[in-house]
């Protein structure tokens, strides 16, 4: 596929004058010329802004040039992986597309745990259940019969769990001030999970999601059933949701941004205008347009151009 206009962004730990001449290498083996350059996030400016994720430099380069734009991605991976660094393609329609819509996966992108796993584990079928999930999310398994399979295993469990395990969700880095400066800035955020409502909703009322679809769990008489309400949040069932939310709201598919870690994301990701694989497996990572590891969801802001002076610390 060729294409024009491109944007590269770097995001690293610390921006090292190797690593900058390793991506300046890329640019000129693909004939590509830099048109601008802009220092988005500054590590020297960071010391004291203790709501970061983690501290980190970011620079974008917007670039110009007929070039095969896979063959640059996945150059571009391959030297990420390399560096330790995030080197990140995208087309540059920023002049004419301005994004409006975030669609979130919850499990090991908004939360640092696998909610199902954490339930088997409570219910004392962690093991099993826990490598159901490592393999579904590989893609070694369909999404629907395994979930079928692990939601059976904790027929019984007390609904006091849900609770606990609410309470305790630990949030992934940066997900709060990339919630506080999407919300400021105007943009629409849902929750399209494979996981469960209960979950997601206590994330909404914590961290201001405008709307959240995920997998109703039946409860009767205080305890979990085993089953859940249809239609189960598969990949299929993401990649809808985003597509009818941005209809639904007057927004072309070029407006849409989603996140996601697992292989239940990846028809949402190729969907969106932008598909951010986010500390994903090495499968999805090499499937998705883009992919960010080194910083937290924070580091999102900056592939949509933020300077780090625009943002809410």
């Amino acid at each position: 596929m060729a294409g024009g206009d491109l944007i590269l962004t770097v995001l690293a730990a610390r921006l090292t004058a190797d690593i900058q001449s390793q991506v300046d290498a890329l640019i000129v083996q693909f004939g590509l010329q830099k048109r601008s350059t802009r220092r988005l996030a500054d590590l020297s400016l960071q010391q004291n802004s203790v709501q970061l994720s983690k501290c980190l430099d970011c620079i974008e380069h917007r670039l110009v040039g007929e070039v095969d734009v896979e063959a640059v991605r996945n150059a571009a991976r391959v030297l990420s992986e390399t560096l330790s660094a995030d080197i990140v393609i995208q087309a540059d329609t920023r002049d004419h597309v301005q994004p409006r819509l975030v669609c979130f996966d919850m499990d090991s992108t908004l939360i640092k745990a696998e909610v199902i796993d954490e339930l088997a584990r409570r219910h004392g079928v962690g093991g099993e259940v826990a490598e159901v999930t490592e393999r579904a999310m590989r893609g070694e398994l369909d999404f629907k019969a395994s979930f079928r399979e692990r939601m059976s295993k904790l027929a019984g469990l007390d609904e006091s769990v849900l609770a606990e395990i609410a309470e305790e969700l630990p949030l992934m880095e940066g997900v709060e001030r990339l919630m506080i400066n999407l919300k400021r800035l105007g943009f629409r955020t849902a929750i399209l999970s494979g996981g469960f409502t209960y979950f997601a909703r206590h994330l909404q009322e914590k961290l201001g999601f405008d709307e959240i679809h995920a997998n109703e769990l039946i409860i009767e008489n205080g305890k979990v059933t085993g089953e859940v309400s249809e239609p189960i949040v598969d990949a299929e069932r993401k990649a809808e949701l985003l597509e009818s939310i941005a209809q639904r709201e007057g927004f072309t598919l070029g407006q849409t941004i989603a996140v996601g870690d697992g292989a239940n994301d990846l028809k949402m990701l190729a969907k969106a205008g932008m598909g951010i694989a986010f500390r994903a497996k090495p499968l999805v990572r090499a499937q998705a347009r883009q992919a960010i590891s080194t910083s937290g969801l924070d580091g999102v802001l900056y592939l949509l151009g933020y300077h780090q002076q625009d943002l809410t610390p």
